[in-house]
């Protein structure tokens, strides 16, 4: 019986570039990927923030006018503006680029239903490979509604009859 030969395999030299595969000039490339996705996120966190400023700015806008001491509309509304802008600063946000309003129009009296509406222009940069998002102005809303208190002290009018404010 005969055994056959046992090959020896010549060892690997890996002082030349015999078969070298490429792909390190990809490196970069991905690099410049994954900058663009984290400038997306950053923009798009931009107006999650914004949105959130100008959710709570309108929210506390509300309450401070139906909690008002008045007696008038406009001591409400100026009061509803402080506070309004008292949640932008909290929030960090710049002062010049939001704006309250009202939908409907707003009236301190009992069961009178008053929304308001904050708008905040967040900024956004351009990004390279993706058009037409960026170097613009989103404008993130934030929209809140309460009722004045139907019996309510310290307005002129006297309460309403029960179940007035129903609705």
């Amino acid at each position: 019986m005969r055994m056959g030969r046992r090959r020896v395999l010549a060892p690997v030299r890996w002082r030349d570039e015999d078969g070298f595969v490429g792909g390190f000039e990809a490196l970069p490339f991905g690099f410049l990927v994954f900058v663009v996705g984290v400038a997306l996120l950053v923009n798009a966190w931009g107006v999650v923030d914004g949105t959130l400023a100008a959710s709570a700015a309108a929210r506390e806008a509300a309450r401070a006018f139906v909690e008002s001491d008045g007696p008038t509309t406009g001591a409400a509304m100026a009061e509803a503006r402080r506070a309004a802008a008292d949640a932008i600063d909290g929030h960090k946000a710049d002062p010049g680029r939001w704006e309250l309003r009202t939908e409907g129009g707003a009236e301190l009296r009992r069961c009178a239903r008053v929304t308001f509406v904050v708008t905040y222009d967040v900024p956004t940069f351009r990004l390279p490979w993706i058009g037409g998002f960026g170097g613009a102005v989103i404008t993130a809303t934030g929209r809140h509604s309460e009722v004045v208190d139907p019996y309510r002290q310290g307005l002129a009018v006297a309460p309403p009859p029960a179940g007035a404010c129903r609705g």
